[in-house]
């Protein structure tokens, strides 16, 4: 499959990275980058605000803010196979536990993971600002997509229906 590339700024790019981590909403969270194994847990996104910021909520004892405290760049992968849609991000994540950031982006749902709800002293809300953006996304609908693949498959011929590019915010 070919692709073209479509690098996008600003605006722009902060829209599409909101549009590929809100419509897939949950990543593969990694930090530990320099040392292996990588660590890593799904997680699902609260919020990509206008600045581009990617804000998450997190148990203040878990492994992810260790490593963040000892090292704050991560790794974010988000991925829809059937969609066709995939983004890598690199970043620095920042750790919050004021009132007022866990009041911002709290989810009643959240409260399976904190038994006292957002006022349990284990909440902690991440944010992590991205650094380097890559992004795949199809060009078409699923269906359309599915069809030009097809296509392709039988004929032999390059199909021309993704779409990559860096996004810089």
């Amino acid at each position: 499959m070919e692709s073209s590339e479509n690098n996008l700024n600003n605006q722009e790019a902060v829209q599409k990275l909101k549009e590929i981590a809100e419509k897939v909403d949950v990543c593969m969270f990694c930090t530990n980058l320099e040392e292996r194994p990588i660590a890593s847990s799904p997680m699902s996104t609260q919020e990509v605000d206008e600045k581009g910021n990617i804000w998450f909520l997190s148990a203040d004892n878990s492994y992810r803010n260790d490593n963040i405290r000892d090292n704050n760049e991560v790794q974010l992968f988000y991925s829809h196979p059937t969609d066709y849609t995939f983004m890598s991000v690199y970043g620095k994540a920042y750790i919050y536990q004021d009132r007022e950031t866990i009041d911002e982006y709290w989810e009643p749902i959240a409260k399976a993971w904190f038994q006292d709800g957002k006022y349990d002293p284990n909440v902690s809300v991440i944010r992590v600002e991205p650094k380097d953006i890559y992004y795949w996304d199809t060009k078409s609908n699923k269906i359309v997509s599915f069809f030009k693949f097809a296509v392709s498959a039988i004929t032999g011929t390059p199909s021309d229906n993704g779409i990559e590019g860096k996004l810089d915010v």
